[in-house]
């Protein structure tokens, strides 16, 4: 079962104005115009949902005061909500003084469950049952295939999230796909040379097939949505995934930001340098997918492990100038990266902070923070996000 399109609030554009922690579009979230009185409902439905997500159960009364809308709108929302399977009554609270004590509520955390799927892995796609908060309660994974087979790919993902609705024992609310490659809003993945697509409409195609709600994004993208949401990131962040590859997806004002090509974060194959460099997929010498890369650094080391010091400081070294102008123009306060900690906590980072505070404007970036997530599964969260804010308008 999936919120029907009469439940769902109507466009981010309606809803996503409300709340300094909720992402939608840009110009639309900081618009200090009046909403709409057509936008209105969608506006403050997700405007309830969302503190009620965050801040936990609380009183009609208490989330009147919270949101400020009146009693009688948020009753009325309320009801609906609970009408839908949304929201739950969780009894009353402890009375503190004379008076009817008031009744809890909070959003049915487990009345619902959400399918994220991880396409970025090595060897393998994983997918899990998550729930409403982002936890994984069940996971699996099917073989990636060896080489670039667009309708391989495409069988093996279809198998893995049938094999998870199979395991679910909720109602979904939706599925949300973290895929390598360049990904356009309406989930057509335009490139994705590992896995042979080109303009694929993966959200589309399995959206049919699955009969469900369905969610894509670039997998670094959804990485970013799940700091965002769970972890510890503020408003202006950059989150860095390294693995078999490097991508990176970025959050200013609040927003994620992906570009008029929807390509933004793809720092993979800029190149770093001048002083040429190793071999990139690409064709191209000294990407910074070339230097940082887990099979990259893996392999440096151990052909050399004498040197493991030298290889990680040098690839922090060339991340942050990879990253600096990027800090500098976006105004950044973090750069987050996900990745082994074995490998990227420590020397690694030690480099890249030194490298990014000498090489963006004195007194003005050296608070500019670099650490390691401290997330697990982030790409599966991140489809987690994904699906809350679609379908509920939570994030």
């Amino acid at each position: 079962m999936s919120v029907s399109d009469e439940q769902r609030p109507a466009s981010p554009v309606e809803y996503l104005g409300v709340n300094t922690h909720a992402f939608g579009p840009g110009r639309h979230l900081r618009s200090r115009s009046k909403v709409l009185p057509e936008h209105a409902r969608g506006h403050n439905r997700a405007l309830v949902l969302q503190t009620l997500y965050h801040a936990g159960a609380m009183s009609r009364a208490d989330l009147s005061r919270e949101t400020g809308l009146t009693r009688v709108t948020i009753s009325d929302l309320v009801a609906e909500f609970i009408a839908d399977g949304i929201v739950i009554e969780m009894g009353v609270r402890e009375a503190v003084g004379p008076g009817k004590p008031p009744i809890l509520i909070d959003i049915d955390r487990f009345g619902h469950q959400i399918l994220g799927l991880d396409l970025s892995g090595p060897s393998a796609f994983t997918g899990a049952v998550l729930s409403l908060d982002g936890d994984v309660l069940e996971r699996r994974e099917v073989p990636r295939p060896e080489s670039p087979d667009g309708e391989a790919a495409y069988a093996a993902l279809r198998e893995l999230a049938q094999t998870l609705i199979a395991a679910s024992t909720q109602p979904l609310l939706g599925v949300g796909i973290g895929t390598p490659g360049v990904v356009r809003p309406d989930g057509v993945v335009l490139s994705s040379p590992n896995l042979g697509w080109t303009n694929f409409p993966l959200e589309a195609k399995l959206g049919v097939d699955l009969d469900l709600p369905v969610l894509a994004r670039n997998d670094a993208n959804a990485a970013v949505l799940a700091e965002y949401t769970f972890g510890e990131a503020k408003a202006d962040f950059m989150l860095i995934k390294i693995g078999r590859g490097v991508g990176a997806g970025l959050i200013t004002g609040s927003q994620p930001l992906l570009g008029s090509r929807f390509a933004a974060g793809e720092i993979g194959h800029v190149v770093v340098g001048t002083d040429g460099g190793p071999r990139c997929a690409c064709g191209k010498d000294g990407c910074l997918e070339a230097w940082l890369s887990v099979s990259r650094l893996g392999a440096a080391i151990a052909a050399d492990p004498d040197s493991r010091d030298d290889i990680l400081r040098d690839a922090g070294t060339r991340m942050a100038i990879a990253i600096a102008p990027i800090v500098a123009a976006l105004d950044l306060s973090e750069v987050v990266l996900s990745g082994p900690a074995d490998l990227l906590d420590g020397i690694l980072i030690d480099a890249a902070i030194e490298t990014l505070h000498a090489r963006t404007l004195e007194g003005v970036f050296e608070d500019v923070i670099v650490r390691l997530t401290h997330q697990d599964d982030i790409v599966l969260r991140g489809a987690a996000v994904m699906v809350l804010s679609g379908q509920l308008g939570v994030s």
